[in-house]
């Protein structure tokens, strides 16, 4: 029976053993529900970048550059991290370079798994579909915020265990922690993470809704894939 794991933060990913796994990798807020979004409105690939620096460099190569640090925009990037940056035309066909505190960290560490993939709620069907017809075991791995456990990738982790469970069995307790926590709040996301540390964080920056739009399930999809250390559909 294949089954599924959890790893609360990136910095946990030297406990498990990827190579035979399909790892998910999800930062709600907001990096992959962007890179979900700008898919679904027909960029061509995004390229995740971990440096920072290594992203700036990208642009003199005809990418757009895209990504933040500690929430806001990077200064001289041509796009932030808010999923309604790209909802628009001129990223058609684009190549985006993309980097963020959590997010494309995470995507680095997972890189020596047998596939790695992209979910959000945004997608969360579409990604839910895909491991179910999979041959692998699966880990889902939370961005979290700078190596600590957020509540969100976590509610995120626990919806994918919870449409799977009958099907693929919980390598430990992580797994069925994140179902515990996705049924007491799937009724009401928002309201259950009205205290979360990264939504407080969110609020300082005045980005209401982004959090809303992240929270949104099956809004699109699409299924980004990492090809050779960058993100296709």
């Amino acid at each position: 029976m294949k089954t599924i794991d959890i790893c609360l933060s990136p910095e946990l990913m030297h406990l498990y053993d990827v190579k035979d796994r399909t790892v998910v990798v999800v930062d709600i807020l907001r990096a992959t529900s962007c890179m979900v979004t700008a898919f679904a409105h027909g960029v061509h690939s995004i390229t995740p970048f971990a440096d920072l620096e290594q992203c700036r460099v990208m642009h003199e190569k005809g990418y757009i550059t895209s990504g933040e640090r500690n929430g806001e925009k990077v200064p001289g990037f041509d796009k932030g991290n808010s999923p309604f940056e790209y909802m628009n035309d001129e990223i058609k066909g684009q190549r985006l370079a993309f980097t963020t505190t959590n997010g494309t960290q995470a995507i680095e560490k997972a890189k020596g798994a047998r596939e790695v993939i992209i979910g959000s709620f945004l997608n969360l069907s579409t990604v839910v579909k895909y491991l179910l017809l999979g041959e692998n075991s699966v880990l889902v791995v939370c961005a979290g915020w700078k190596g600590r456990v957020n509540l969100e990738d976590t509610l995120f982790a626990g919806a994918v265990v919870e449409k799977l469970k009958d099907y693929l069995g919980p390598d430990c307790d992580a797994p069925l922690a994140a179902r515990h926590l996705y049924t007491l709040a799937k009724d009401n996301l928002a309201a259950f993470l009205g205290e979360s540390s990264h939504v407080k964080r969110l609020n300082r920056l005045n980005i209401y809704r982004d959090f809303e739009f992240c929270l949104k399930h099956n809004e699109y999809a699409v299924l980004p894939r990492l090809r050779n250390g960058v993100l296709v559909v």
